[in-house]
């Protein structure tokens, strides 16, 4: 059997930078075993696999090296970059994954490709696991959590920059990730995303944290629309706009590599 796939660059318009993704789309699902496979031997942050359900709606599913992802977003805008430039796709599309039900992306007249997620709050955590605080260099301000991950805050980007981490710490937290974040000194807030439990070490650019990190510092900037910046090695840019229930997650992408699987 063969299979295209696409590697594509999201959260950047250069390459070698944001969040690469692998993108599989099927006409049919393929064993769960062998998507997993498949996205282990990729060793990106992520492998969507992406099945057409009707005239521009399509079932989507996010593997890790390590399992199945609940919640993806820099591969959601790799899938649609691939729709909207390699199958022709010229409309808005509709995703579906089973743990976020359904969620709309476009394609902007910026070249920007957003996504409409529906909040993922984070509640403020009172009893601070000593495993988070173990695992990170520095003491944060505060921490919260939604059902993705904890966030810690901290008072500066330089702090968030420059802070180490030990996964064996972080691991003990699953099945919950750790974010750190601060306001930036360019844009409107910073972050850092570490999932040694479900992915690896750090993540490069993370769009679905950004569902909760974009109104916790809408409510604390005070302002609807902001700019973030995830300041791992390969860094990327993400645009948010904070409506109502909703967070618009916006970025570009950077093509690197089309080619065909053989199982």
């Amino acid at each position: 059997m063969q299979l295209p796939i696409y590697i594509i660059n999201a959260f950047t318009d250069k390459p070698f930078s944001g969040n690469p993704a692998a993108v599989v789309p099927l006409d049919e699902w393929l064993e769960e075993t062998q998507m997993q496979q498949i996205a282990s031997q990729n060793n990106l942050s992520e492998t969507a696999f992406v099945k057409q359900t009707g005239p521009q709606d399509y079932h989507i599913r996010w593997f890790s090296p390590l399992t199945e992802i609940d919640f993806c977003g820099h591969a959601s805008l790799a899938s649609a970059f691939m729709l909207f430039n390699y199958l022709g796709v010229n409309q808005d599309v509709s995703f579906y994954a089973d743990a976020v039900g359904k969620f709309i992306v476009a394609q902007k007249d910026n070249g920007l490709i957003e996504m409409t997620f529906e909040q993922q709050i984070a509640n403020e955590v009172m009893n601070v696991p000593q495993a988070l605080l173990c695992g990170l260099s520095a003491k944060p301000e505060r921490v919260y959590r939604n059902r993705q991950a904890y966030i810690a805050v901290f008072d500066s980007e330089s702090t968030v920059r420059t802070l180490t981490y030990d996964c064996q710490s972080l691991k003990r937290l699953a099945p919950y990730d750790v974010c750190v974040t601060a306001p930036g000194d360019h844009v409107d807030f910073v972050s850092r995303y570490f999932w040694p439990a479900n992915g690896g070490d750090e993540d490069p650019v993370t769009g679905s944290i950004h569902s909760a990190l974009a109104p916790y510092w809408s409510k604390r900037l005070g302002k609807e629309q902001l700019v973030a910046r995830q300041v791992s090695g390969r860094e990327g840019l993400l645009y948010c706009n904070v409506i109502d229930d909703k967070v618009k997650v916006a970025g570009h992408a950077a093509p690197f590599l089309q080619g065909t699987l053989t199982l």
